[in-house]
């Protein structure tokens, strides 16, 4: 992976993790550091798994089943972070 994949997939990732937090109904209990960190991995493993399904990912214009793999991700990810943080602070309450 090149230096420009590198930088795209950070980028792409932070925006699949806003729009994954955007999405996903609720109060979300993380931060937004913690939102992009998600939506970086998220895009990472939707871009694999959007190949895995046979979607095209190398193309010259904007891959919108690829995106849509990886919001998809992205939500179930940030739900699943979201209940895990939620986890730690309600246990921590519980112990005072």
């Amino acid at each position: 992976m090149t230096i420009t994949g590198i930088i795209s997939a950070i980028l792409i990732g932070a925006l699949v993790g806003v729009l994954a937090r955007l999405v996903l109904p609720g109060k979300q209990s993380i931060g937004v550091l913690l939102t992009v960190i998600v939506g970086i991995i998220s895009a990472l493993l939707g871009t694999a798994l959007a190949r895995a399904m046979g979607i095209p990912t190398a193309t010259n214009g904007v891959d919108w089943l690829e995106l849509l793999v990886q919001v998809v991700v992205a939500i179930a990810g940030v739900a699943l972070v979201t209940a895990l943080m939620g986890r730690r602070r309600r246990s921590g309450l519980l112990r005072r």
